[in-house]
């Protein structure tokens, strides 16, 4: 059987309570890792959900608590770092102190990777030497740099935040990038999406060694969601890639300007001079799709911010964006963002002040 895990695949359901019962007698160590200049929340936010698990839950029901993990923070030499926006913390420990831990969080670095790497780069041997120690290690967001340099996610599936992917997919051509999801996982790598997917990362690891009940029971007291599986709902859909070519970049202009209306291959072709199968070719080689998906993303995207501002009837976002078939336009939504229209625009519609229900940890808003 492979050990590659499909991201929130229901089929790891059975594996997982059976791991979850092996880790449940006893108390697992994480250690979080700070690094210079990265984002503090994305240490502080996975240190608070594994002091909560088994904890919090029981302390708001009156409960005697059942700490599940022991966490440790660590720098690189032991020293304080200072966060993206100035903020000191203040390590227990050097990692070369660690010498075992059942799980690492690498918080999300800076956003210039290159500088990030050449600034951390005595974490790389110390990050092999846990994996092959048997630690689960996590990168989040930009954090997951570290674990492709390392040379942990050569031949594994990994995500990042969407608007690092192309980066990464670049730089390092050996890893499986899937951007479209917040968590993946395999074979004791970990990776998630943007700054706020720790907590669905953090979750993600509570549900796996302690079992279900338990990461809902902590999503439940810290009123957060469980976590989310796909990140694309939150991503700005990629036009095109930086390209020469200005006959296409034309052809570009004109789909972004006519996106609602059904313009043929053949009349895009003609206005910049070329044939129908040489305009395809250099349309695809150019941006990286054909024109029928450019134009469908274009649609998609244009449908987001619709629906973003609130629109109230699906039926007419569809018909705004060039699709008379509500079903058809359904269909074509989902893939791209993740969740239904209507799912769409309950998440991410502007926020009323109505407190509504909360359920499963996840506030649902009045109408």
């Amino acid at each position: 059987m492979s050990n590659k895990i499909a991201p929130f695949s229901r089929a790891r359901d059975i594996a997982g309570q059976a791991q979850s019962a092996a880790y449940e007698s006893r108390i697992l160590d994480v250690t979080v890792v700070l690094l210079e200049d990265g984002y503090a929340s994305t240490a502080i936010g996975p240190i608070e959900v594994f002091h909560s698990a088994g904890v919090l839950w029981n302390w708001l029901r009156g409960e005697s608590s059942q700490p599940r993990f022991r966490v440790r923070i660590a720098s690189l030499d032991g020293q304080s770092v200072s966060s993206l926006c100035s903020l000191r913390l203040t390590p227990e420990f050097a990692i070369e102190e660690i010498e075992r831990t059942d799980i690492i969080i690498l918080p999300a670095s800076g956003w210039d990777v290159q500088e990030q790497i050449a600034q951390d780069t005595a974490l790389l041997p110390w990050l092999r030497k846990m994996h092959s120690r048997g630690a689960y290690i996590a990168g989040v967001c930009s954090g997951v740099v570290f674990l492709a340099e390392s040379g942990l996610l050569d031949g594994r599936q990994a995500t990042t935040h969407w608007a690092l992917a192309e980066n990464f997919r670049a730089r390092y051509p050996n890893v499986l990038w899937q951007p479209q999801h917040f968590v993946t996982e395999d074979n004791r790598v970990l990776c998630s999406g943007g700054v706020y997917a720790s907590i669905d990362l953090s979750l993600y690891l509570v549900e796996k060694f302690c079992g279900h009940d338990v990461a809902l029971q902590c999503a439940k007291s810290l009123l957060i969601s469980m976590p989310r599986n796909r990140q694309c709902g939150y991503s700005l859909i990629p036009m095109t890639h930086p390209h020469a070519d200005d006959k296409i970049r034309q052809s570009e202009e004109y789909l972004q300007e006519n996106f609602n209306r059904d313009v043929p291959i053949d009349s895009l072709a003609k206005r910049v001079g070329m044939g129908a199968r040489n305009f395809i070719r250099r349309f695809k080689a150019a941006t990286g799709h054909l024109p029928g998906a450019y134009t469908q993303m274009l649609r998609i995207s244009a449908a987001k911010e619709l629906l973003e501002h609130g629109a109230t009837s699906i039926q007419s976002v569809a018909s705004k964006v060039g699709y008379e078939d509500l079903a058809f336009f359904r269909a074509l939504f989902k893939p791209h963002t993740g969740m239904t229209p209507a799912e769409y625009r309950a998440r991410f519609a502007r926020m009323t002040f109505d407190r509504g229900e909360l359920v499963a940890g996840a506030t649902v808003l009045s109408a």
